[in-house]
């Protein structure tokens, strides 16, 4: 088998161990007609392949309103940048690390260690910014070169496994040499130029994203400090340095810009609690939010972080007074709302916890998170019509973009009103959208076998499952 090289998982992530690191990558220059030869269209597939292999590697945050707060910082990021049109992915990898990565096809991770570092959302948006000018700026064409002569689960397997690597390099090593990739030698790191590059526009982004661009090198100036104080560095400063004149240089821009006060966003510091609160053991969680003072957390988030360690901690008869007293000092806060309606559930108030959800979605219809904690509230309930009703809207509203949770919540819903045949589909997909490609092809053969309403059902089901038979065959053949 060919060579493999360390192909384009440009993260902020530690360098592979020394004995894969012996041998200099040769790279094609920027400008060399080699690096271009990747279509939009090859680069988008490579993108999502890879990103369906890293769900079945590592550990994701499925929480909607954690996920949708990322993603929407991250569009309000991506339309402002030098291309506001192009489709970006934003997702979050369950690690303690402090990292975020860029994949092929706009695809860009953050580590939920990354989250619960940043002190401010600027901080936050900061790193975020940093990643989608590497994708804007085309930092990673270089490395797609390689990419294009190989299958895309192969291509895939390479980049999930070198992000394991960066995570765990005995985990790492075994990927590696499940997919005959023990001859990389070296992870692409970015250059110089890209990084202060990327730097630049980065901050140009936040500021026209109205966002502190301040929040760059503060955010890299703390881990630096850090670092010296702790001896080792985080992974953000391993393959990406961050030098005293790197700093210097974005203060200085930063006095060039000119500097402009920025409202700090509540919704960071809740979503933040909220991970934090699902990150420690429940019991380390209440004594966290019990004893965090307001000037390291604001009041309300601190508030918000406890109600959410209570309901973690079987609990929630301790978090509804507190949520009660924050939801009527913010009645319009989506998030006050959906952790009342949970607080609720968890007690067994199932009939006030739909009330809570339906009163929000009155007031937000389409709330993609409402939706999400709606729907699943209804097929606990077992009340499959409505919640049918509500996940289908969503997934043919936002088939791209729709979380496999929901087609797992679709399924159940589907059952339990007898459409067997749309269970499997819905469970089909589920598995796919998980990477797990051949336990898909199974419930699909199993929804032909149903007999499908009609011609229509019955030649997409047939179209999907050849889709997949395709696939599965080309992984194999990578295997």
């Amino acid at each position: 088998m060919r060579n493999l090289l360390g192909l384009p998982l440009l993260a902020l992530t530690t360098a592979l161990t020394p004995a894969l690191a012996d041998d200099p990558l040769q790279l094609p220059e920027i400008g060399d007609p080699a690096s271009q030869v990747v279509s939009p269209q090859k680069e988008q597939e490579l993108g999502e392949a890879f990103y369906r292999r890293l769900r079945q590697t590592v550990q994701f945050v499925d929480d909607p309103e954690i996920v949708n707060y990322l993603r929407s910082l991250g569009n309000r990021l991506a339309a402002h940048s030098s291309e506001p049109g192009r489709a970006f992915t934003f997702f979050i990898v369950r690690e303690s690390s402090i990292n975020a990565f860029a994949a092929p096809g706009g695809y860009i991770g953050a580590h939920s260690g990354l989250i619960l570092a940043a002190q401010r959302e600027s901080e936050l948006a900061a790193v975020m910014a940093h990643e989608i000018a590497h994708v804007t700026q085309r930092h990673l064409a270089r490395a797609y070169d390689s990419a294009s002569r190989m299958n895309l689960p192969t291509a895939a397997a390479i980049l999930a496994s070198i992000l394991i690597a960066t995570q765990n390099s005995e985990a790492g090593q075994a990927a590696l040499m499940s997919v005959q990739a023990g001859s990389i030698q070296q992870q692409i790191n970015f250059t110089r130029g890209n990084e202060k590059e990327a730097d630049r526009i980065g901050m140009q982004t936040l500021r026209d994203a109205d966002f502190d661009p301040a929040g760059m090198p503060g955010f890299f100036d703390r881990l630096q400090q850090q670092s010296r104080y702790y001896g080792t560095p985080p992974p953000f400063l391993s393959t990406h340095p961050v030098t005293s004149d790197r700093i210097a240089d974005a203060m200085a821009r930063i006095d060039q810009m000119g500097r402009s006060a920025v409202e700090e966003s509540l919704n960071f510091y809740l979503i933040r609690a909220k991970l934090r609160a699902a990150t420690l053991e429940p019991g380390a969680a209440v004594d966290y939010f019990s004893d965090i003072g307001s000037d390291r957390l604001p009041p309300a988030a601190r508030d918000y972080g406890l109600a959410q360690a209570y309901i973690l901690a079987g609990q929630a008869d301790k978090a509804i007074p507190l949520l009660r007293a924050l939801h009527e000092a913010d009645p319009d806060r989506i998030a006050y709302r959906i952790a009342l309606a949970q607080a609720h559930s968890r007690e067994g108030q199932t009939r006030r916890a739909l009330d809570t959800y339906q009163a929000a979605i009155t007031l937000y219809p389409g709330n993609p998170v409402i939706s999400h904690y709606y729907a699943e509230a209804l097929v606990h309930a077992g009340e499959h019509q409505p919640a049918y009703d509500l996940l289908n809207r969503q997934v043919r509203q936002h088939p791209d973009a729709t979380d496999p949770e929901l087609y797992r919540l679709l399924a159940k819903a589907a059952s339990g009103l007898d459409r067997p045949a749309e269970a499997y589909e819905a469970m089909g997909e589920y598995y796919y959208r998980n990477g797990q490609t051949h336990a898909a092809i199974e419930q699909y053969e199993l929804a032909l076998q149903q007999k499908p309403q009609d011609f229509y059902s019955s030649s997409r089901l047939e179209a999907r499952l050849a889709r997949l038979k395709r696939e599965a065959l080309a992984e194999r053949e990578q295997e």
